[in-house]
């Protein structure tokens, strides 16, 4: 396989802007006032079909390094929008909070083949920003791989940078260790991890995966982990029931784990259980009747610890409705027991997302939007707490 580091040029950037629900149209970002400023949110255009030799980006997932830089991530898909065939991964960073961006880096290019499902984790101890990722060859199609009619399988790798996201380490695959072999399909994330932060599994780094079985071919969400650091992964607990797929993973405030689910038992809900063990098993599925969803990724978000008398919060973002569509941001107070907060990014058409916490206190969110399908941008929303009051 081979890794290119090179950079492509940028094409001009537009900002994105819903100015029903974020009260704020401008058209040059330059100009745009800052959301403590605003005590709203600003939301601008980082990735866009159709630029920089790709036809579509799909699949965000944004982490925020020790340095304070935002690392974007995303597939871009060469020669149309489905799932395989010739697909990057690449990235955009921006030093600024999400106002600006830099040109576009090709993280990791396999010719023809598909590289994507990016899950990224920052290492708070070592500075470290890992990033977990997905590999098929690009004419293996994932009935196939779900049937083993295909050339190849779906394989797992990881790669790493030390620099702030400037530069990468080849990949590594780490398949043998965190799948199992009677497992067709499988994907990181999409979103990003977490390394915990309480209890006898601090530092754990976590992130949220799924897979399918070959017998029976049936779906469930898992996690992977490292307890060195990132030097080497194992494979977590697996959920309790099947007819799940792509999770998102935050720790409570007392040391348990929350994986929340994309769920495909035909009750238009969010999926989640409960880890007591730092993810090394799964109970106590339920369904969050409050998160509605049109069967889609999703993307749950540990935005501030309770301390000093205050209640913590809790972050979750996905297209709320019986479609994609409503792209809608929710807070709550009590560990994720309610939501009594839900602020609406985008009405029109809108798919994947990941939140991130900024080093400034305000609230991030990069995620698929468009006004005729969700597939036309990934945007960057940049939100204060008081938007949400």
């Amino acid at each position: 396989m081979t890794m290119h580091l090179t950079q492509v040029p940028d094409r001009s950037r537009s900002v994105f802007v819903s100015a029903l629900f974020c009260l704020l149209a401008v058209n040059d970002i330059s100009q745009a006032a800052s959301p403590e400023q605003t005590g709203t949110c600003r939301q601008t255009d980082v990735f866009t079909a159709g630029t920089d030799g790709y036809h579509t980006y799909r699949i965000p997932a944004i982490t925020v390094t020790k340095k304070g830089t935002l690392l974007a991530f995303c597939e871009g898909r060469k020669k149309g929008s489905g799932d395989s065939g010739d697909i990057d991964l690449v990235l955009k960073r921006s030093a600024d909070g999400g106002v600006t961006w830099s040109r576009q880096q090709i993280v990791w290019d396999d010719q023809q083949n598909t590289c994507g499902n990016p899950c990224p984790i920052v290492d708070q101890q070592t500075g470290t920003i890992w990033l977990l990722l997905t590999w098929n060859r690009g004419d293996d199609h994932e009935p196939q791989i779900i049937a083993r009619t295909s050339k190849d399988t779906r394989r797992v790798y990881v790669t790493s940078s030390e620099d702030d996201g400037l530069t990468w380490a080849a990949p590594k695959e780490i398949t043998s260790d965190t799948k199992k072999p009677d497992w067709t399909w499988y994907a990181t994330g999409p979103c990003n991890g977490i390394q915990l932060t309480r209890g006898p599994h601090k530092d754990r780094l976590v992130a949220p995966c799924d897979h399918i079985t070959a017998e029976g071919k049936r779906f469930y969400s898992h996690v992977i982990y490292s307890d060195d650091h990132g030097r080497t992964w194992k494979l977590g607990g697996v959920s309790p029931r099947d007819k799940l797929n792509e999770s998102t993973v935050v720790e409570l405030a007392d040391g348990a784990l929350m994986l929340n689910m994309r769920n495909y038992d035909g009750k238009k809900t969010r999926g989640v259980c409960l880890s007591r063990d730092g993810g090394s098993t799964w109970n106590g599925f339920y369904n969050d009747a409050a998160l509605v969803e049109p069967v889609c990724q999703a993307s749950i978000l540990r935005w501030r610890w309770p301390e000093g008398g205050a209640k913590g919060l809790i972050a979750f973002s996905n297209p709320a409705s019986q479609r994609r569509e409503k792209m809608t941001v929710r807070l709550s107070d009590d560990e994720g027991r309610t939501w009594r907060v839900a602020n609406l990014l985008h009405a029109d058409p809108a798919a994947y997302s990941c939140l991130v916490a900024l080093p400034d206190g305000s609230l991030g969110c990069l995620y698929e939007a468009g006004q005729k399908h969700p597939y036309e941008k990934i945007v960057f929303a940049r939100m204060t707490q008081k938007w949400f009051e």
